[in-house]
């Protein structure tokens, strides 16, 4: 991680609300994707990581979806197959050494597992133009 004072450049920790981990819901109650949002509202993030939800990342079949964005700068990361009951913790703490970055790159052994293998895309640094 980084103490680059651009480390503390705005991020945005996106979750799609409307994951259903490819099982069938209940049209009355939340979708897990939902129950994952609200998870993760319930934790302390940096200051600089803006929660948003959205909808559908195009990822329905494969667990719940977020990703990880930046400014110009910074890779930006989709990844999936997380369970709302169980990964909140795990995703607030990646999401703050991803904020900790100047360019979004967290080291490869200071992701968790998941997050190794459950990469759906990954989109390289705006630039300028």
């Amino acid at each position: 991680m980084s103490d680059h004072p651009d480390a503390a450049a705005p991020v945005e920790l996106l979750v799609c609300t409307t994951c259903r981990r490819g099982q069938p819901t209940d049209e009355d109650g939340p979708r897990p994707g939902a129950r994952l949002h609200e998870a993760l509202s319930r934790r302390p993030l940096p200051a600089g990581v803006r929660l948003r939800p959205v909808e559908c990342l195009s990822n329905c079949d494969s667990g719940c979806s977020v990703v990880f964005r930046g400014g110009p700068a910074r890779w930006t990361y989709v990844y999936g197959n997380f369970h709302e009951e169980t990964d909140a913790d795990m995703i607030a703490d990646v999401v703050a050494r991803y904020h900790a970055t100047t360019d979004g790159l967290v080291p490869w052994r200071e992701r968790p597992v998941h997050f190794r293998k459950n990469c759906i895309a990954r989109i390289p640094p705006q630039g300028d133009f």
